[in-house]
């Protein structure tokens, strides 16, 4: 009786403790062995469910515990591997993720993904191929056509413009068409995108090219307006920045010219555009002039005479315009006539006509006995008498008797009378222009 009534004496002084520690007791139990445990095998079913249905994936495998996530396995590409881990950190219930995936060294495996690619494009080739069939025959039609354009000379003739224009519009024509046609078959494909790109290439590529070939579209640009503005002609002598010489073509990219010492020089023609440039041969009249000092006791208007009488005899010299003389200067020793010839390029030649005038005015003043000095100087010496001095000692001066002809006359040599057009620089333009593969823009001018 008396251990009865401790036991419910007890059981009414503690009854609220004991059910509160038999409830804990069934909570923790739950959480830890039922709740948990659940969730990893849930997490770590769907994400192998996952990788089963990804071809990629199928090797990889992944285990749960207590929200760790550990994957292994092989993958093909790294790409591979990072799906695999997102994938995973992405999971619901995931707390951190541990990377055990390698990537396989297998070629087999490393060419998979480009294999199905190409795959894929074979399968799209063959679902394409009547319209690609149709495109090829549209870019075939548009290449016919524009190689027709192009041939048909005739037709840019017609517009008046330079050889070089007409080339540059004919080449322009055919690329533009050639162009259209492949815009046209790539839309027939509905490659848009395509289109877009090469569009835009192209726009980048023209202003790169722009930039690096500056000099010669530079070039290009001067030749089409050198052949439309002809400020010269093939055979034709110019100066140009200090050089002279005789044209002997005119390129898309240089001006060709032939020197007087016989040389080939190239200019390129945006510098002929911008430079001065004289043609000598424009006007086939062509001024010389020579200067002769004569003493200044002598009359001067019997030396202008003489003189002009002697420029008058000379083969070369035109009576129209006439040649004058004029009085240039007083010199120290001198008076200095200024003589003034007139040639006509196409029959004379101007050097050798100027020489031979030069040397006639010579003869005829030495017959009339008009003297041409050299400089006098005197020198005064200190202590000592003065000594006048010339520029050398004196030389008696042959003279050949009346009504006889100079020896230099009678005797001369032909050659030295040769006032004719000098035909080797000629020579050598022509054979420029028949040995040159370069377009000569000048031709239809010749």
């Amino acid at each position: 009786m008396r251990a009865l009534f401790a036991v419910l004496l007890s059981f009414c002084l503690f009854p609220v403790s004991l059910s509160a520690q038999v409830e804990e007791t069934k909570a923790t139990d739950t959480v830890v062995k039922v709740t948990d445990v659940a969730n990893d095998k849930t997490i770590e079913a769907r994400l192998n469910g996952i990788f089963e249905q990804v071809k990629e994936l199928q090797e990889v495998s992944c285990e749960v515990s207590s929200g760790v996530a550990r994957l292994s396995g092989i993958v093909p590409d790294e790409s591979s591997r990072e799906d695999a881990l997102a994938l995973a950190r992405r999971t619901d219930g995931v707390i951190f993720t541990v990377d055990r995936i390698r990537i396989t060294a297998e070629v087999e495996a490393q060419l998979a993904p480009a294999i199905n690619k190409l795959k894929s494009l074979r399968t799209a080739f063959l679902t394409k191929l009547p319209l690609i069939g149709i495109a090829i025959v549209v870019v075939l039609i548009v290449i016919w056509f524009a190689n027709f354009l192009h041939r048909q000379v005739k037709w840019f003739e017609r517009l008046n413009v330079s050889s070089l224009t007409r080339m540059l519009l004919r080449r322009i024509a055919r690329i533009t068409l050639i162009g259209l046609g492949i815009v046209i078959a790539l839309e027939i494909l509905d490659a848009t995108a395509v289109v877009g790109a090469i569009l835009g290439a192209a726009g980048l590529a023209g202003l790169a090219l722009g930039f690096a070939f500056r000099n010669i579209a530079e070039n290009y640009l001067g030749g089409i307006l050198l052949s439309a503005r002809n400020p010269f002609e093939i055979g034709d002598a110019i100066e140009l920045n200090g050089k002279i010489g005789k044209v002997a073509m005119l390129s898309a990219r240089d001006t060709v010219l032939i020197t007087l010492d016989g040389n080939h020089l190239r200019i390129p023609n945006s510098v002929v555009m911008n430079s001065e440039l004289l043609n000598y041969s424009r006007n086939p009249k062509r001024r010389f002039e020579f200067r002769v000092g004569v003493s200044v006791d002598l009359e001067l208007n019997e030396a202008r005479q003489v003189g002009l009488k002697a420029m008058k005899a000379s083969h070369g010299v035109l009576e129209d315009p006439k040649p004058s003389v004029m009085v240039d200067s007083l010199g120290d020793s001198a008076v200095v006539l200024l003589f003034f010839g007139w040639v006509d390029q196409r029959e004379s030649d101007f050097l050798k006509t100027r020489s031979e005038t030069i040397r006639i005015v010579k003869e005829a003043y030495d017959e009339a006995g008009i003297e041409m000095p050299e400089p006098i100087y005197r020198v005064h010496l200190r202590g000592g008498s003065a000594i006048a001095g010339g520029g050398g000692p004196d030389k008696p001066v042959t003279k050949p008797a009346p009504g006889e002809k100079p020896k230099a006359d009678t005797e001369h040599d032909k050659e030295l009378d040769d006032i004719s057009p000098d035909r080797y620089i000629g020579e050598q333009i022509e054979e420029e222009r028949k040995n040159s593969e370069e377009e000569n823009l000048l031709e239809e001018k010749r």
